[in-house]
């Protein structure tokens, strides 16, 4: 009979099922915050498309929003110091109208 291994103190036990495994991709986020929340809609933008959808919004409590930013930085580090610098191209500016708007 297999054991099921049980985490170590300390450690935490995540499911990743199929669906969630095949990601979502996106090419913007649009980040809007209030005193007590961080608020990231992805979007996944098209050309020649007039209209884009929110395909995932994560909220964030304004520490989990820090952490999560410096484990970005440092993950964005390590993969140019493995692949070379990471080229920012120049973004055409979007409409001022775009995307949602208020605070949560």
């Amino acid at each position: 009979m297999a054991e099921e291994k049980k985490p170590k103190q300390g450690q935490i036990n995540i499911e990743l099922d199929a669906e969630t495994a095949q990601g979502i991709y996106s090419n913007l986020a649009i980040i809007n915050h209030s005193q007590s929340e961080f608020v990231v809609d992805f979007v996944s933008i098209m050309p020649g498309v007039p209209k884009s959808k929110v395909k995932s919004r994560i909220v964030l409590t304004p520490q989990h929003a820090k952490r999560f930013l410096k484990a970005l930085a440092d993950n964005v580090q390590r993969f140019e110091n493995a692949h070379g610098e990471i080229k920012d191209y120049q973004q055409p500016p979007m409409p001022i109208n775009f995307g949602p708007t208020g605070e949560a």
